[in-house]
């Protein structure tokens, strides 16, 4: 790594104190998840987020957008949200001098560099698609014209963990593209306490940027140039191999509760995770227990429990942390 490479990186966990403290502001509690939307930031990946309504989501998405000079954009998904809502449209426009008639392209909400799509799976899966196709391409097709999006280019993805009726699940491949699934919990009493002390009073805190863009994409490439030790690397593959059934690797009790393992990309999200997190603690190196701390948020929604797991209570969540525990032992 270079002189300037290296500064970013230690320059890290410095932004990182000061944009939980602007998000503090306004969000109460919430540390951990803070910390992994930023992971999910500065490693250039997407998250599907799970969590009853009314833990402020929006608030904290569109809190962190602020503090990071970020556009932001929420979309709510419902069942008649067609694909060009989301990316945008061509419209007859016409030429005030020449009286020519033309075809413009509005612009979707989809053109921001955070997007919250508010409960995913309550639109078809061509609407799903229209958004997926932005997060892996990182560009947008209308007609026979391209348009290349703005990086940052961050989705976070909502689904309601109570009501699943009339809903459209995401299907396996496309999970497999959100780089973390985060579940966001109830505060605790001294925190839920403080947030309606903060609410149903007169004033409210306003949140200064942090970070500009060009810093975030300097920070973004800073880590891809962090250097991984074998046995971090030899770690983090082994910890994805072992979820798939009948792997050299595997565990017994994943031939019995797991029907289908994580691919190949939880491998590359397990190592640059690691990274990023190593970063904001002002490591120039992953550890393996950063390749932990990232592990259940990376592999969950990649895991399909078995109908025996669930017949004993199991979730993924809990799959994992066994893998885990039998890794360390």
């Amino acid at each position: 790594m270079d002189k300037d490479t290296i500064e970013i990186l230690e320059n890290l966990a410095t932004i990182k104190d000061a944009i939980t403290d602007e998000i503090g502001k306004v969000i109460v509690g919430q540390d951990a998840v803070i910390e992994q939307f930023l992971i999910a930031l500065f490693a250039g990946g997407h998250c599907l987020l799970e969590g009853v309504p009314g833990l402020a989501k929006t608030l904290l998405i569109s809190t962190m957008s602020k503090a990071l000079s970020l556009s932001f954009s929420r979309i709510q998904f419902t069942p008649d949200l067609m694909p060009s809502d989301i990316t945008g449209t061509d419209i007859l426009a016409e030429n005030k001098a020449t009286g020519k008639r033309y075809f413009e392209f509005i612009k979707g909400p989809v053109f921001a560099n955070i997007i919250l799509a508010d409960e995913i799976n309550r639109t078809p899966p061509k609407t799903q698609s229209a958004l997926l196709q932005a997060m892996q391409e990182y560009q947008v097709t209308a007609g026979n014209q391209t348009f290349e999006l703005a990086k940052p280019f961050l989705v976070f993805a909502t689904q309601n963990p109570i009501e699943q009726e009339g809903t459209y699940p995401l299907p396996e491949a496309q999970l497999d593209r959100f780089m973390f699934n985060i579940t966001i919990d109830y505060p605790s009493y001294e925190e839920e306490k403080q947030i309606v002390q903060r609410t149903t009073g007169g004033s409210a805190s306003s949140v200064k940027p942090v970070l500009s863009v060009d810093k975030i994409l300097a920070a973004q490439q800073a880590i891809r140039q962090i250097p991984v030790s074998d046995h971090v690397l030899d770690f983090a593959v082994s910890l994805a191999r072992s979820t798939r059934p009948h792997s050299p690797q595997t565990p017994e009790l994943v031939n019995k509760w797991v029907n289908w393992g994580a691919g190949p990309r939880a491998s590359q999200y397990l190592v640059l995770a690691a990274k990023t997190r190593a970063a904001l603690h002002n490591r120039l190196t992953p550890s393996e227990e950063d390749v932990i701390q990232v592990a259940t948020i990376v592999l969950q929604h990649r895991v399909l429990i078995s109908f025996a797991a669930e017949a004993e209570g199991l979730h993924a969540k809990d799959v994992i942390d066994k893998i885990i525990a039998s890794k360390n032992k």
